[in-house]
């Protein structure tokens, strides 16, 4: 009777490199490893899925939304697992659904049933993100300025409760609407505080950074720009090693070329990662949909309130690989390592997610010769 199962590809992407002649062995829902296709153990079911890239799960940590609905919008578990349904769908296994800035009730109301999800194990639930409400009015986006506000010492505790709770918790947050203090309790609990829609200085950035401040939110979207007697939260993004960053890809939100700057000066041990800041409509054929009362419109791969402002993007992250390989000219194993190990680095889960090496979880992709998916399996099944 077989114990474990070797899957075939033409080539298999570990989390770093692209191999081939390898067999990924999976035994129930952890990998077992990689060996070469002639030493696969005997009592291993041999799967031989034809051509194509197999590679560990994609990772988003910044999805609003998804098959219809807004993370604000839900109202039950079998909500949430909708939003996580349709990334699965789209390649994306582990994933952190986001809430953008709203009230206080809401946030609660939202922090409740995404414990209920970590405790229940909602297939592609990897925690939660919450974009706001602590940000800089006058880099809000599309976030609702009424509702941005300082931290209070309640929310704060709110956050370290949820934190205990969540296997993976971030937080986007302004330098000018939170303390160090704050920014140090919140990493303390083992959140990842992420620095975003601000007008911060190098300076502040740099001062959150040394508080526990780890990431940078959507890169040069939302922030202070690059310039050459102020840094900005663009320079500190690049020039600070500490500091991750998430990137959307889509060729509206960063043009090509600022996308190809940002990769090739970014310091690290911190490196850019991809998100898709994906809406309601993804995995849909919607083309409008409602954010707090206010219309979005979808077209031409643009998501947009009614005046023009962005509003989230339209893009998966299958497709933001394409993107950064046909329009930047990036090297596949690079921009694999961006959807994959790199976000599972920036929440801390690089031995478990985003990777297939003994001991992680069996959350993997195939995908064709064109890029698109073709299936996606979690924790050893198969969803596609």
């Amino acid at each position: 009777m077989a114990t474990g199962k070797a899957y075939f590809s033409s080539a298999i992407f570990d989390g770093t490199n692209l191999q081939e002649g390898m067999a990924l062995l999976v035994e129930g829902s952890r990998v077992a490893g990689l060996v070469p296709g002639a030493e696969v153990p005997r009592d291993h079911e041999k799967i031989d899925l034809g051509d194509g890239i197999l590679s560990p799960g994609l990772i988003d940590l910044q999805v609003n939304g998804g098959g219809g609905l807004m993370l604000g919008e839900i109202e039950s578990l079998e909500d949430l697992a909708v939003i996580c349904r349709a990334h699965v769908g789209l390649g994306t296994t582990a994933l952190l659904p986001t809430l953008i800035t709203d009230t206080p009730e809401n946030t609660l109301r939202v922090l409740e049933i995404a414990g209920i999800a970590a405790r229940e194990k909602v297939p592609g639930f990897a925690g939660l993100h919450l974009e706001g409400p602590h940000l800089d009015p006058s880099r809000k986006g599309a976030h609702d300025a009424r509702l941005i506000r300082p931290m209070a010492a309640r929310d704060l505790d709110a956050y370290l409760e949820a934190a205990r709770a969540m296997p993976s918790l971030m937080m986007t947050v302004a330098p000018e609407a939170v303390s160090r203090d704050q920014i140090r309790s919140l990493t303390e609990a083992g959140v990842i505080v992420s620095l975003g829609h601000s007008n911060a200085t190098y300076d502040a950035v740099y001062a959150s950074v040394e508080a526990g401040a780890t990431c940078i939110t959507h890169l040069y979207n939302a922030m202070s720009p690059l310039a050459h007697r102020d840094p900005g939260m663009v320079g500190a993004a690049l020039n600070i090693g500490q500091l991750h960053a998430g990137l959307i890809a889509d060729g509206v939100h960063v043009d090509p070329a600022a996308v190809e700057i940002a990769l090739r000066a970014k310091k690290g041990p911190g490196a850019i990662f991809l998100v898709t800041d994906a809406m309601a409509v993804a995995g849909t054929g919607r083309t409008e949909f409602s954010l707090g009362g206010r219309r979005i419109l979808r077209a031409n791969g643009r998501l947009t309130l009614e005046n023009g402002t962005l509003a989230g993007a339209d893009i998966t992250l299958p497709a933001a690989l394409r993107f950064l390989q046909e329009q930047v000219g990036v090297s596949l194993e690079t921009v694999l390592r961006m959807a994959t190990s790199l976000p599972a680095a920036t929440i801390g889960r690089q031995d478990e997610l985003g990777c297939l090496v003994s001991g992680a979880r069996a959350d993997f992709v195939q995908f064709s010769s064109d890029g698109s998916v073709r299936s996606v399996w979690l924790g050893g099944l198969k969803q596609l």
